[in-house]
């Protein structure tokens, strides 16, 4: 939870979408079919289960929101509806009770959400706004008066800053309002109230950090250390402790502990439901290859997996060669390598079922950073700064970069540098919910045929 908003309002917002669905239903069971029934209890439990915690809207703009809210439910009511098919469980539930919920849901999270921000400036003013100070004008310091500043439920209004450089070198780091040198903060602290203060000096400067914090032992402020390092670029970056000792996470893979294990058997699940419901497609398509050109009908390639370790990837063979030295070609449009029946593979995605093995085999994900070949691997790395850290996760699929506009070739280092922009930023904000979210923008990327050569 953020210690800068209000925890209730957090706990509120992070709330607000489970129960509302699952409250939703229990109207609707009791509007359509006069009770609660073991049966809606069960799949209450299930949605409540699926999207707690929900996501913090309040920050968004209204368009912004009521499109999070209808791309969530269409994921989760298609999930549902999907696994109530296969597994026979639909049966069990009233249509007319299911169609209503199903727009009678996200209407309800509308307003629920609408509700919480008309009433969220009230609860806060009824807690009053804090008073707060930071000691170092420097990047960061600014960047944290930027954001309370900014956002209207923080309800924190920053009094200005304290540091010991000289007027000349603080005119030069920007016109914020400097109240004095450090070793008048403790008095100014006592005199003004303050309720907050941030900390914000170099790591570096560990003797001058302690010395401020023990001249402010005698205030009743709570204090707050702003690192620098959280001025880099971090992957999964988080306060922990090891031991009782604290520590930050830098770069950290999002599926570690339980949400590997999530991660893990949902791959499972849904690549052994879509191997199922594609073995007459996969027949197909194995025909295709063998009897269109002569050759295998499954090319494999090295690819890097997890943790940089060389795996080995299916696809149908869709060229006249398979390329798998120190120097790959990237499939082009119109490219004269292709077989008869590749460029329809490679447009459709087809070309890719055989990887749901390699999810299976516990070699790729589902949905993940794409595994690129090794000699590419081994170019790119050297040219894009954090590369590599993409493989702290399993290969995927699809992925975030494959749904945003780049699938396909990358012949610039620019579009190369995108995707990998948009595969660090899948590793940042990992969910279960955007996983699906991302499977569902890939069939309807998959159904327009763009970019795929």
């Amino acid at each position: 939870m953020s210690v800068g908003r209000d925890q209730l309002l957090h706990l509120i917002e992070i709330s607000i979408d489970p129960l509302v669905l699952a409250l939703s239903l229990w109207v609707v069971a009791f509007i359509v079919e006069e009770h609660l029934a073991p049966r809606h209890i069960v799949l209450s439990v299930v949605v409540f289960a699926v999207t707690f915690p929900g996501s913090a809207n309040l920050g968004r703009s209204l368009p912004s929101l009521l499109k999070h809210v209808v791309y969530g439910w269409l994921v989760i009511a298609g999930l549902l509806l999907l696994f109530g098919y296969l597994t026979g469980y639909l049966r069990y539930f009233d249509r007319e009770l299911l169609v209503t919920w199903l727009w009678a849901a996200p209407a309800s999270q509308a307003g629920a959400h609408l509700l919480l921000r008309f009433a969220a400036p009230k609860l806060l003013e009824i807690q009053g706004e804090r008073r707060a100070v930071i000691a170092g004008l420097n990047e960061q310091g600014m960047e944290l008066a930027r954001r309370l500043a900014v956002d209207p439920y923080l309800r924190i209004r920053v009094a200005g800053f304290f540091d010991d450089r000289s007027n000349e070198r603080i005119n030069a780091a920007g016109d914020q309002r400097v109240l004095g040198a450090m070793r008048a903060l403790p008095g100014f602290v006592k005199e003004h109230r303050v309720d907050i203060i941030y900390i914000s000096l170099p790591m570096a400067s560990q003797p001058r950090i302690l010395a401020l914090l023990d001249d402010l032992r005698d205030t009743t402020a709570s204090i707050y250390f702003v690192p620098d390092i959280f001025l880099t670029d971090l992957i999964q970056g988080r306060v922990d402790a090891v031991g009782g000792l604290p520590v930050v996470a830098v770069c950290e893979s999002p599926f570690s502990g339980v949400s590997g294990t999530i991660k893990r058997v949902s791959d499972i699940v849904l690549a052994l439901l879509i191997l199922l419901l594609a073995s007459p497609l996969l027949l197909a398509a194995a025909a295709a290859v063998k009897f269109s050109s002569p050759g295998s009908v499954i090319f494999r390639q090295r690819r890097y997996g997890l943790d940089g370790r060389d795996i080995v990837v299916y696809k149908f063979r869709s060229m006249t060669v398979t390329e798998d030295g120190g120097t790959i070609v990237q499939a082009q449009q119109n490219d004269p390598r292709l077989t008869r029946i590749g460029s329809f593979l490679r447009r459709t995605s087809i070309d890719e079922l055989p990887q749901f093995i390699n999810v299976l085999q516990g070699r790729m994900s589902i949905v993940g950073p794409r595994p690129h070949a090794v000699a590419h691997n081994e170019l790119y790395r050297k040219m894009i700064k954090g590369y590599m850290l993409r493989h702290k996760v399993r290969p995927g699929i699809t992925g975030w970069a494959q749904v945003n506009g780049y699938r396909g070739e990358t012949e610039t280092l620019d579009k190369m540098k995108a995707r990998i922009d948009y595969d660090l930023d899948y590793l940042r904000n990992w969910s279960l919910r955007l996983d699906f979210y991302i499977i569902f923008r890939t069939v309807w990327v998959v159904l327009k045929g763009d970019q795929a050569h």
